[in-house]
């Protein structure tokens, strides 16, 4: 009768504990890229939680059901890398707020972050980790929030005030100012370069930026408001970056309404002719879908256009964003 012989199990040598995803959140002994907005990330050692020494005494014996748990473990360390990681400015603002919101619930699709002004701000949509302060004025104010972005979505704008004082019911017309720091050439021309510039050191990968029709007309009522030029000012915004190679996608949008979205058929044009017609307004939620559709489709890159929406109930709400964006040609 043969004889069985019971043989211990070896590690051998040349196995390697498998490497985390780069995304996972650890502690480990590597030196990071000497650039603040470097996307390179260190090579560096298996999570702390993880780690293990295969030649150790001590080294655990892993059943069949750890080692499955281990390797799905590795998958969703895998996933997360996979997602994209989309910066909102503006996050604050009422457009801004709808954005933010739609990609945290879309967790499985992005991770999200958002920049705002002040703490106040930033306590009005949530108070999140994820939510940074700065000032749009400042580069260096910027760095922190678009380190490692794949996107940035631009909803920052400057906000006409209107004069104390005025009594609708003696007729004419209300005046408007601006704050000091807050006028359309600092935010909506310097702080929109500040943010494309940083966001290209930083390898983003594609930046939609969302402005107002009316752009072609230097007459529109819209840059009479405190004598901004708001209009004026955008539109220099978006031609730098239609220059500045980065993939982009150039959102003018009419005049925003304060309604429940998805249930109207969206309009794209271009040069303001849409203004020339009786659908020249959009649902903020409607621009907002837009905004975080435009990250999903190579259709909508290097595009700019007008959107706007026909009145609900006319028209089939708008579904196919992919057939959407392939009705634009415009560049700019």
């Amino acid at each position: 009768m043969a004889t069985l012989t019971r043989v211990p199990l070896v590690f051998s040598s040349n196995r390697v504990a498998p490497a985390p995803a780069a995304s996972l959140n650890h502690k480990c002994n590597c030196v990071a890229s000497s650039s603040p907005l470097t996307r390179k990330l260190p090579h560096c050692s298996t999570p702390s939680s993880l780690s293990f020494n295969p030649f150790s005494s001590s080294f655990p014996s892993f059943s069949t059901r750890q080692n499955k748990g281990f390797r799905r473990t590795s998958l969703v360390v895998a996933s997360m890398a996979d997602l994209s990681t989309v910066l909102v400015t503006g996050a604050a603002g009422r457009t801004g707020q709808i954005v933010y919101k739609k990609l945290k619930e879309r967790s499985d699709q992005f991770v999200v972050r958002g920049l705002v002004r002040t703490p106040e701000s930033k306590e009005t949509i949530g108070g999140a980790d994820d939510v940074f302060v700065g000032d749009i004025r400042d580069t260096t104010s910027l760095v922190p929030a678009m380190q490692g972005i794949d996107a940035l979505i631009i909803l920052t704008s400057a906000v006409p005030r209107m004069k104390p004082g005025f009594d609708p019911t003696k007729g004419g017309r209300p005046e408007f100012y601006f704050e000091d720091g807050a006028y359309p050439e600092q935010v909506d021309w310097i702080g929109q370069k500040n943010q494309i510039d940083v966001a290209e050191e930083a390898g983003v990968k594609q930046i939609v930026l969302v402005g107002s029709m009316g752009g072609t007309n230097p007459n529109h009522p819209l840059n009479s408001l405190g004598n901004g030029n708001i209009l004026v000012w955008k539109r220099k915004a978006e031609q730098y970056l239609a220059d500045s190679g980065v993939p982009y996608t150039i959102i003018r949008a009419g005049g925003l309404q304060d309604r429940d979205g998805g249930i109207r058929e969206l309009l794209v044009g271009k040069d303001d002719e849409l203004l020339q017609t009786e659908t020249k307004a959009i649902a903020r939620p409607d621009v907002a879908e837009v905004c975080i559709q435009a990250l999903k489709f190579e259709e909508a890159k290097f595009k700019a256009f007008d959107l706007a929406s026909k009145p609900e109930g006319v028209g089939n709400p708008t579904k196919d964003f992919k057939a959407l964006f392939s009705q634009i040609t415009t560049r700019f």
